[in-house]
């Protein structure tokens, strides 16, 4: 037998195109195969077809459940996982409340240690294989989620917290100090495995103008790390943003001139943007994150993702933890799709499928390495049950008894119905977690 290499067997999907664009941008095996070599995808496809192909080799057995990419979440604050589900307000009342008190504590290497390690666990745990995510001003909070996601061979994408106005003191740093530590964090850590740095300005209201442009220099000399920060998430944000920086006609144009707007940026949330501002992003290639949990919960609004792709804007689902409800993509799909029923548009659910999968590794420029069972792709996947709570499994008995049981349906079940019981198994370069 051939130990280096494992066929797994059961439903399996794919996407190798937007569905936007084309009606057949999945790929589909009711009865599949996915083969991995040391943690590469070797192979996809039917089952009947791969297994003379690889008779000596080891057979995991998934069969009726779905094999498909994992999910890559695109905005996330990991030190938030204490304060998931705290009585909501607004947003900037929100983070004075709640989200800075607790993120003063991960000036302690320990316990930022501790909150990083469960936090990848629970992604892992729902589902989540690949993240980009928010740590604190503090140098041992990314120190921490880098370690800990080295590990388990996870590509995790983070960054140290640019803050030096309007935050306590213990989570201020000065323009100079956080380009200078972000720097020594970039040579540590970016693309040292598959860590991926990402340079963070929390937003304008919180960086003052030396320290967004530190940050545009940052990405000037390392041109392949990433730039997260939050765009026009609520009114009163908006407001205060204009009038700290009163010679900018919109809140885009504040990252505008500090060279912080670009086909390798990520922007939380986007729910109030001018026509302009939407054509700006879009001809810059840049990404938003739609987080509809965390917009629903602060009350911030809804997105539109109708216009979104008119525009051509690049949009991709994310959780938002812990503003956000749930660490799952599955509910936040379900939200989404909710959200977007409120603007008139029933968004698909392989729409939102390949926003947390294929959409968003090109979105992020990781389709050569994850998102897709394509040969040569890391063996980031996972395993999932239609029919894991008795709800789901009437609902499946109907849709057999009536002939319906077909991928859309199975979906849009996991979508509306499923979260953490769903998840059976989640492997990282092929290994299970």
């Amino acid at each position: 037998m051939n130990d280096t290499i494992k066929l797994y067997r059961g439903e399996v999907f794919d996407f190798t195109d937007s569905p936007l664009d084309r009606t057949d941008a999945f790929r589909y095996f009711p009865d599949g195969a996915l083969v991995v070599k040391e943690g590469i995808i070797i192979d996809c496809g039917p089952f009947k077809e791969l297994e003379s192909r690889y008779a000596g080799c080891e057979r995991i057995d998934y069969s009726g459940k779905l094999i498909m990419p994992g999910f890559i979440d695109s905005h996330i604050h990991y030190p938030q996982a204490e304060i998931i589900g705290m009585y909501g307000k607004q947003l900037l009342e929100w983070l004075n409340d709640y989200t800075f008190p607790a993120e003063q504590a991960f000036s302690s290497p320990e316990h930022a240690e501790r909150i990083a390690r469960f936090f990848v666990q629970e992604l892992f745990r729902n589902g989540t294989t690949t993240c980009m995510a928010y740590a604190t001003v503090h140098a041992a909070s990314v120190n921490a989620l880098f370690s800990v996601a080295s590990e388990y061979n996870m590509c995790m994408m983070t960054g140290k917290v640019l803050m030096d106005r309007n935050a306590p003191d213990g989570l201020t740093d000065t323009a100079g100090r956080g380009e200078a530590e972000s720097r020594s964090l970039i040579e540590a850590w970016h693309k040292k495995g598959r860590n991926r740095y990402v340079i963070t300005p929390r937003f304008a209201i919180s960086c003052s103008n030396e320290q967004l442009k530190a940050a545009g220099r940052l990405h000037e000399q390392y041109p392949d790390t990433y730039i997260q920060t939050h765009l026009s998430e609520n009114k009163e944000e908006i407001c205060n943003t204009l009038s700290l920086c009163p010679g900018c006609r919109d809140y885009l144009e504040v990252y505008e001139r500090a060279g912080l707007v670009t086909d390798r940026s990520v922007f939380g949330h986007c729910i109030h943007l001018s026509d302009s501002e939407c054509r700006r992003l879009a001809e810059a290639g840049s990404v938003i994150a739609h987080c509809p949990t965390s917009n629903l919960f602060l009350g911030s609004g809804l997105y539109d993702m109708r216009q979104a792709n008119q525009i051509g804007m690049q949009t991709t689902l994310a959780t938002d933890v812990g503003a956000g409800t749930s660490y799952s993509l599955l509910r936040t799909m379900g939200e989404s799709y909710k959200v977007q029923q409120l603007n008139g548009y029933p968004m698909s659910v392989l729409e939102s499928f390949y926003k947390c999968t294929l959409g968003a590794a090109k979105a992020l420029h990781l389709e050569d390495e994850t998102g897709s069972f394509e040969k040569g792709r890391k063996a980031d996947f996972i395993v999932l049950d239609y029919a894991a709570t008795p709800s789901q499994q009437i609902r499946r008995e109907y849709l057999e008894r009536n002939g319906r049981w077909e991928l859309e349906n199975k979906l849009f079940g996991l979508q509306t119905l499923g979260d953490d019981r769903n998840i059976v198994a989640t492997y990282i370069m092929g290994k299970r977690m």
